[in-house]
Order: C-alpha cells, then structure tokens, then sequence
C-alpha cells in the first residue's frame, strides 16, 4: 500500500491526494494510452535532491510524442520545476516520484488523438525495490518464459503504460515460481532486461549489457553505470548476449530508477560467480550512490535540489 502524501499536481494545480481520479471511460483505461517515468529523489546534506530530473522528463516528452501525444501541453522546463516543487509541498527528504501523462476522458474508439492529454505528478517514499538485502546479497531470478515485445510492435524506446503489460506477465511469473524477477528474452532469443530493469554481465573484466536494439528501454541509471564504468577504466561492450552468457558470467546485475543497481545471486538456480554482489557491481554502487547521497561531488550535474519550504506556523 503506497502512504499518501499530502498533494498531487494535476495538470498545472496541486490537488489533494484523494482527488487524483480519472473517468472509467477515459481512453487510458480502456486503451493503455499513457506514459510515464519513475524517478528518485535522495536525501543528501544539502537537503533532498531529484536525480536525473532532466533526463527524465526529456525521455516523457519523447514518449509522448512516439504516440502522438500532441497535446502534451507543458515545456520539459515546467515540468522539472513542477516536479521540484512537489516534493517541497509534500516535505520529503527521499522519495519515487511518477510523472504520467494520459489519454483522458473524452471520445471513445481505439483513436485517441482527440482526447484531452492529462499530467499528473506523483511522489511517495519508497525503499529499495527489490529488498534491503539485495544490494549486497543479490536476488534469485530467472529466464522468463515470455519474451520482450518484437521491433515495430510496441516502441521500447517509449516508456508507455501499454508496454508493461509484457512486464507484468514476466514479474508475475517469475514470482509465482519462487524468483524476484524474470529477464526477458527478445524475439531473436537474446538477452533484452528485466520487467523493469536494465542488465549487466562482468565476463574477463569486461562490462557487457544488450544494445538499444534488444527491444530494451534507455534507462537512465543505464546511462549512469556506463558514464561511471568508463570513469573507472572498466571496458565497456554493447553487444547482443545469448542466453547461456548468463549462466557463465562471473557477475550480472541489474540497473533501473527502483532498483538502482542490484546484484544477482543466481539465474535458472545457476548461482552466478560467488552467489553474491561480485566487485565490479560493487564498485559502481559505492560510486553511485556516493555521488546520489551528496558524499562526493556532483561531477555531472545530476543532483537537482529541492527547494526548502519553511515550516508556517499555527
């Protein structure tokens, strides 16, 4: 169950948490017309800071307009401002935000364009997504028997509501085989990501993860591990992965918003490496979450504070 926070932004006003609702009828439910992103926002000694603010909201309005959402009506600039300042509204110091913008309520059919665009921003707290203990220990996961939507079907390049319906059916399933989360395959049979994911594999040293072109999403926290890796020399390969790399690898883990970067232990029952957090994954999260906590220098700008909202008294 999410706590509420006090205030949601609808469409230009903070609105009560409560009075975020949507029409039944709206094209969304009906047609899965949206699209979205998931960002964090860290707690630092400077005060809360919403990581890779812009590169989100860039990645929204691109996908808005993959599915010609012409009618999205903010500039990415106020949404970043609009985001900042509602986690200032609702005072926290970490949090998930959800921005989403979808087809609303208007006419009915499979067309949606001429349906009102709504945006919403959410927040909330949130810990770690897959467990406390998963950044150390690592999780248990599997080969998922669903693949990853093909080219030129779905776009995986947009981040969209409809998209995560493929997701699910791999979270589900892993799930209720005992594992924390599945990896899909593409329609070739190679390595995309995870329901929510991108992956990692540490093979003689080298950093390999699948290219854009593996159906996988352009994660954010993609981008960072591969900006951090290069900083420490760690080579980096971009190459289609068959399955059984897996298996052989001597560290994989995952990257994503909510799961940061999170080892895996073991694949199919096949423990990988030592069966925990291997040294590479280790190193970029001791790098990462250094540079998110404010430890260490912001080098890349990717800190957006949050403005401090003083306290009114009764």
């Amino acid at each position: 169950m999410l706590k509420a926070t006090e205030k949601i932004w609808r469409n230009g006003e903070f609105i009560a948490w409560d009075d975020a609702k949507i029409h039944v009828l709206s094209h969304v439910v009906s047609y899965g017309s949206s699209v979205f992103e998931g960002i964090r926002c860290y707690e630092t000694p400077g005060g809360p800071a919403v990581f890779r603010l812009r590169e989100h909201v860039r990645r929204m309005v691109d996908s808005a307009k993959i599915y010609r959402m012409d009618t999205f009506a903010f500039s990415q600039e106020e949404l970043a401002n609009a985001i900042l300042e509602l986690v200032s509204i609702n005072q926290l110091r970490s949090c998930y935000i959800r921005p989403i913008a979808l087809r609303g309520y208007g006419e009915m059919g499979v067309n949606g364009t001429k349906n009102p665009v709504d945006v919403y921003l959410a927040c909330w707290e949130w810990g770690k997504y897959l467990g406390d203990d998963a950044m150390a220990e690592g999780v248990d996961v599997c080969v998922s028997s669903w693949s990853r939507i093909a080219p030129n079907t779905l776009p995986a390049l947009s981040k969209a509501g409809a998209n995560y319906m493929n997701s699910q059916l791999i979270k589900m399933e892993a799930m209720a085989n005992g594992y924390s989360e599945g990896i899909a395959l593409d329609k070739s049979g190679y390595v995309s990501e995870g329901s929510g994911e991108n992956i990692f594999v540490v093979r003689d040293g080298n950093l390999i993860t699948p290219p854009l072109g593996t159906s996988v999403l352009p994660g954010i926290t993609r981008d960072t591990v591969l900006t951090l890796a290069r900083e420490m020399g760690i080579p980096i390969v971009e190459q289609i992965m068959p399955r059984e790399l897996l298996y052989i690898a001597d560290e994989v883990f995952f990257s994503g918003t909510a799961a940061e970067i999170t080892p895996i232990r073991s694949i199919d029952r096949i423990t990988v490496g030592s069966g925990r957090r291997g040294p590479i994954a280790e190193k970029l999260q001791k790098e990462f979450f250094a540079i998110v906590n404010g430890e260490k220098a912001d080098r890349h700008g990717w800190l957006s504070p949050v403005p401090v909202r003083e306290a009114v008294n009764a």
